[in-house]
């Protein structure tokens, strides 16, 4: 089966995700079951939730054998090689920005196939890329990163409404308009955890 470039870097986003999820376990001191889990909830959380509230079953991770593989291989590397991994952060943080500016295409794609109004589709976007990460801070009991410390779901919003504009009010093909929303995403996310820059904290 040969895949697409776009394919590639999805495989990778998933692959980080689920790095970011065996991590996790491992760092709470989970079984391998706990770690397996953890990876799996991290890379494919945030797109189960978006095909359950669009009804579209069975879920887009029960179909796809190659993201599964992609899970249990990172699961797999994580715990074998735990000391480098752990090095390896700024390359896994560009594979998980990867991730999300794809995710959130997916997303907004699948809302955009459903008929769904246009802000409906960002939201599924943003959901496709951030609820995995959120789902794996709440099961491993730390402070989602998505409400509280690092530009992430900012992000996610930015870009995928600048696909929708690209792609329905400017006449750009649906390719280049997807391109430069991934682009932005990355560059944001990226650029965000750089300068550690952050969004406005409410405070009591």
């Amino acid at each position: 089966m040969q895949l697409t470039f776009l394919q590639v870097l999805e495989l990778l986003g998933t692959f980080a995700f689920a790095v970011s999820g065996a991590t996790a376990a491992i760092n709470k001191s989970y079984d391998v079951i706990g770690l397996l889990a953890l990876a799996f909830v991290t890379a494919i959380g945030g797109g189960t939730i978006r095909d359950l509230l669009i009804g579209a079953t069975p879920v887009a991770w029960m179909t796809d054998e190659l993201s599964n593989s992609a899970i249990i291989v990172a699961a797999i590397i994580a715990a074998l090689f735990f000391s480098y991994v752990k090095k390896l952060n700024r390359l896994l943080s560009t594979f998980d920005a990867i991730g999300l500016g794809m995710f959130t295409i997916t997303g907004i794609n699948k809302g955009l196939a459903a008929g769904l109004p246009l802000p409906v589709c960002v939201a599924l976007g943003v959901i496709t890329g951030t609820f995995g990460g959120l789902l794996r801070d709440v099961i491993s009991d730390e402070q989602p990163i998505l409400f509280t410390r690092e530009i992430y779901a900012a992000a996610s919003i930015a870009g995928g409404t600048l696909y929708l504009v690209a792609g329905h009010f400017t006449g750009i093909s649906g390719d280049i308009a997807q391109g430069i929303a991934v682009t932005v995403i990355v560059t944001i996310r990226l650029v965000s955890l750089r300068h550690n820059w952050q969004l406005p904290r409410l405070r009591a």
